[in-house]
């Protein structure tokens, strides 16, 4: 190859590698304009969300810090005026018993599905569970009113709204737990088979401990859509201006959503300072159930770790 023959193709090279250059640095420029955008607009959706939160709990806070009183812990509701006591024992209870019977239920159903049943099995149980979940909860009210007020003859109470809010938490316990259970490592499992541990006891033994964080988080989320409803306990468990009694049945019970839903609309400032008061209750309480379980489940991934 001659002298000249080796200068042009050194000169393609170079110019070749320039070009690639070029087109690289360009693409890189693009790459970080799409960032810069994509970044930009999802900050503004961020913010559009934020806004209308923020404003609602900033509204609840103030009006709801200004209502509250020694009274709103001490007497029982009076008409449209008095204190909460009733409303915050009767959602104690209402979530309480319901979560109790939730629970169980629900982290036993995850387990099957998650760990015994077949695949077409899971699949019948975990599309139920999703149709669960997207049942609208004034339906789950009103099965509640027949099944448990009226057929039942239990008349309303808070354990026909305390099963009513059961239904509800149900799928997400359930849900929950199969996931929880899902993301278990297989190692874990084929030692403890590989020692000679029956199926149940690895479950029991491994599985479930190692699960354990995600199933609580179940378990609180699903607690946390309880404290919330309204719709089904106004079919199941009605109303009462007294605290909840130990009578199962026959026994309507207060609730806190109940005041928000029903006292904001009277034209009394003292049924608009209950309702703002019970909000702020509710936000309250919710987001001590999340803190806590953040604190709690971040302890123990600290000491699995």
């Amino acid at each position: 190859m001659s002298a000249a023959d080796w200068e042009a193709t050194a000169y393609l090279r170079r110019r070749h590698g320039q070009v690639l250059a070029e087109a690289s640095r360009r693409s890189r420029a693009a790459r970080q304009v799409r960032g810069r955008v994509f970044g930009a607009l999802a900050a503004l959706g961020m913010a559009a969300s934020l806004f209308p939160l923020l404003d609602i709990v900033e509204l609840v806070a103030v009006h709801g810090a200004r209502a509250l009183s020694a009274a709103v812990f001490t007497q029982v509701t009076n008409g449209v005026s008095g204190g909460l006591q009733n409303a915050i024992l009767g959602t104690v209870f209402l979530v309480a018993l319901g979560l109790a019977v939730a629970a169980p239920i629900g982290v036993g159903a995850g387990v099957y599905v998650a760990e015994w049943s077949d695949a077409r099995t899971a699949a019948a149980l975990n599309y139920l569970t999703d149709v669960l979940v997207g049942v609208p909860s004034i339906v789950v009210g009103y099965f509640g009113f027949i099944v448990f007020v009226g057929d039942f003859g239990w008349g309303f109470s808070w354990l026909a709204g305390s099963l009513a809010l059961a239904v509800i938490m149900l799928p997400y316990i359930v849900r929950a737990t199969e996931l929880a259970l899902s993301k278990v490592p297989l190692d874990l499992r084929e030692g403890s088979l590989a020692l000679g541990v029956t199926r149940a006891r690895t479950v029991h033994a491994v599985s479930l401990p190692f699960a354990l964080p995600g199933i609580l988080t179940g378990v609180l989320l699903a607690m946390g859509i309880g404290i919330g409803e309204t719709a089904p306990l106004l079919y199941t468990a009605s109303w009462s201006n007294y605290n909840p009694s130990l009578a199962l049945t026959h026994s309507p019970v207060g609730y806190l959503t109940y005041v928000v839903w029903t006292f904001i609309q009277e034209p009394f400032s003292t049924a608009h300072s209950l309702a703002y008061a019970a909000a702020l209750l509710l936000m309250a309480g919710v987001l001590a159930i999340n803190l806590v379980a953040r604190q709690w489940l971040g302890r123990r991934g600290e000491h699995a770790a």
